[in-house]
This record gives C-alpha cells, sequence and structure tokens, in this order.
C-alpha cells in the first residue's frame, strides 16, 4: 500500500504564498500519477495538479495555471505545491493522492479524483480576504 501525508496548510491573506508537501510512503513506483486535489465545502473534490511520478510535463487547473506549481523530489518521495496570488476562492482542504496507471492529464477532468487509488489526508488552506 502507499500512504500519503499531505502538510503545509494554513492561513494566510489573498495575494499570499503557501507551500505544501506530501510525503509518500510505501511502494510508489513511476506507473503513478501523483497531484493535488481540493475540496471546498458544499463542492465536489477537483483536481488542482498532477505530475507523473517517471516525470514529465505538469497539467493544472484553469483556475491555477500560471500561479500554482506541483514539484517532485523522488529521492525524497515527497511533491511539493507551490501556490502563489493565492485568491480567497482557493481555499479548501486540500488532499494529496496518487493513481496507478493513471494519466496526470486526467486529474484535472471533471471525474479525475475517481481514478486515483490512494489518498491522504487533507490540509487546510484558508485565505483572507
Amino acid at each position: 500500500d502507499v500512504q500519503l501525508q499531505a502538510s503545509g496548510g494554513g492561513l494566510v491573506q489573498a495575494g499570499g504564498s503557501l507551500r505544501l508537501s506530501c510525503a509518500a510512503s510505501g511502494f510508489i513506483s513511476d506507473n503513478y500519477a501523483i497531484g493535488w486535489f481540493r475540496q471546498a465545502p458544499g463542492k465536489e473534490r477537483e483536481g488542482v495538479s498532477c505530475i507523473s511520478r517517471s516525470g514529465g510535463s505538469a497539467h493544472y487547473a484553469d483556475s491555477v495555471k500560471g500561479r500554482f506549481i506541483i514539484s517532485s523530489d523522488n529521492a525524497k518521495n515527497t511533491i511539493y505545491l507551490q501556490m502563489n496570488s493565492l485568491k480567497p476562492e482557493d481555499a479548501a482542504v486540500y488532499y494529496c493522492a496518487a493513481g496507478l496507471y493513471f494519466q496526470p492529464h486526467r486529474c484535472v477532468e471533471a471525474d479525475g479524483r475517481y481514478g486515483m487509488d490512494y489518498w491522504g489526508k487533507g490540509t487546510q488552506v484558508t485565505v483572507s480576504s
């Protein structure tokens, strides 16, 4: 099994930045897509950004393009989400997730969450206006 542990959430003013981290343990091969989802109150969980563990391009939801950056440190089995220019609408619980044989670009599609096999506990991001 794969275990995922997200951290780094908190309270930030609009326009500020946060960096989320997700540490993976267990066997996680290069065949995984790994990334970030978020869920705001009353809304469905949506894909924010994903990347293949084997490398390759990152994929982003339109709402975060140009502001968020996903990166991976395979030596540490950790992925990061650098969130810049945060907006109140970015406030949500953020989850990291991993999907075996899942194409990273599909993470940010409407049903992307169903392709993920493992989920970490979320970390709360609050953005004050």
